[in-house]
């Protein structure tokens, strides 16, 4: 893919930035330029370009506004001790966002051209990648996304299709140290079901969980979980993460997918276990093998991952009537966390050939 450059006039000056990277939050502060290609039926993927990070102007007819038709994704680069800078496993988000572009009838973007466009808007913001030096976990939030920029109010897919990726500084999920999360269980509200978006990353989703993240946070938990749509008895993941179930035997269960989001935290945790000598099943697992589980003592820990948090312990499980304790261990997890972690901070050997280094 051919990329031009348009340098941005006016970028954060020195200063300024170092305020921002010692305390940039999650998605607030962005960085001085964004990335963008163009796809139509004739020409194709054309014009890809880096110019300044600003707004978008949209016509009101533009399909997405009333359609939805869109999907991004969410992955990180981080910089290791040397000064290097790598992201973790790209291709992976890549081949997402391909699985992604054909459940929403997009034109797919190759996983070359999406490494690459990447790649670009990381080395011309490259000073935007915090360090660090004092062991923390900083990095550089990237947001690719994918959208029906035509300009049309029809039911059918758009024939000008925008790909554009940008980026934010984050901080530490965490601030003072990991702790376990509250889970609400929703009774009432489901997040995909077969045959539906479920496994593509797609606002949809997102959109489709906000009632129900309102009405944990009302009950004062942090994250919901979501049961099955077909029989509202199997636990799929939260609104935002992946969930693991550690037995005593060593064993880790987690919902199979089909209708959760194959996360890549998830897949990177997978071969991780495995590596630790702790067998990984993926497979149906019930609520009540859940509440069951931690009342007799069989779950020993529950833990959930995701892109920004990594992998968290999970604590206490509400619901409308009742609640459930979290397991006291977090041994295992953090194992794995600590573990994943150093890999993608460079603090430990990647010998899985995960991180792929930009510049």
């Amino acid at each position: 893919m051919d990329i031009s450059t348009t340098a941005n006039a006016a970028p954060v000056d020195d200063a300024r930035l170092a305020e921002i990277l010692a305390n940039p939050g999650f998605g607030t502060h962005f960085t001085d330029h964004m990335f963008t290609v163009e796809w139509t039926p004739e020409l194709g993927w054309h014009d890809a370009r880096i110019t300044p990070y600003g707004p978008l102007t949209l016509d009101p007819a533009t399909a997405v506004l009333h359609y939805a038709q869109e999907t991004f994704e969410g992955m990180k680069a981080y910089r290791h001790g040397d000064g290097s800078v790598h992201l973790f496993r790209p291709e992976e988000n890549a081949k997402r966002m391909i699985r992604s572009s054909q459940r929403l009838a997009f034109p797919e973007l190759p996983v070359g051209d999406f490494i690459a466009a990447v790649e670009a808007l990381v080395k011309v913001d490259e000073r935007w990648v915090p360090d660090n030096t004092d062991g923390g976990e900083k990095s550089l939030y990237l947001r690719p996304f994918m959208f029906a920029s035509e300009t049309f109010l029809g039911v059918r897919p758009a024939q000008h299709v925008t790909f554009m990726v940008i980026a934010s500084p984050a901080g530490a999920y965490f601030k003072g140290g990991v702790k376990p999360v509250t889970l609400w269980l929703s009774e009432e509200y489901t997040r995909a079901g077969r045959g539906g978006m479920g496994a593509a990353k797609t606002g949809g989703n997102y959109a489709s969980s906000l009632v129900a993240q309102q009405e944990a946070i009302a009950q004062g938990c942090d994250q919901v979980v979501f049961l099955d749509a077909q029989e509202g008895k199997y636990v799929e993941e939260l609104g935002g993460m992946n969930l693991y179930f550690v037995q005593d035997d060593g064993r880790i269960v987690t919902p199979e997918t089909g209708t959760i989001l194959e996360g890549i935290t998830r897949a990177s945790i997978i071969e991780l276990a495995g590596k630790l000598a702790h067998q990984v099943e993926e497979r149906k697992f019930s609520i009540d093998e859940w509440r069951e589980g931690v009342t007799n003592g069989s779950i020993t820990e529950i833990f959930a991952c995701g892109t920004a948090a990594v992998v968290t312990p999970v604590g206490s499980l509400k619901w409308k009537d009742g609640q459930l304790p979290g397991p006291a261990s977090t041994e295992l997890t953090m194992r794995i966390r600590s573990a994943l972690v150093d890999i993608q901070f460079g603090r430990a050997d990647d010998t899985f050939g995960w991180m792929h280094q930009v510049s």
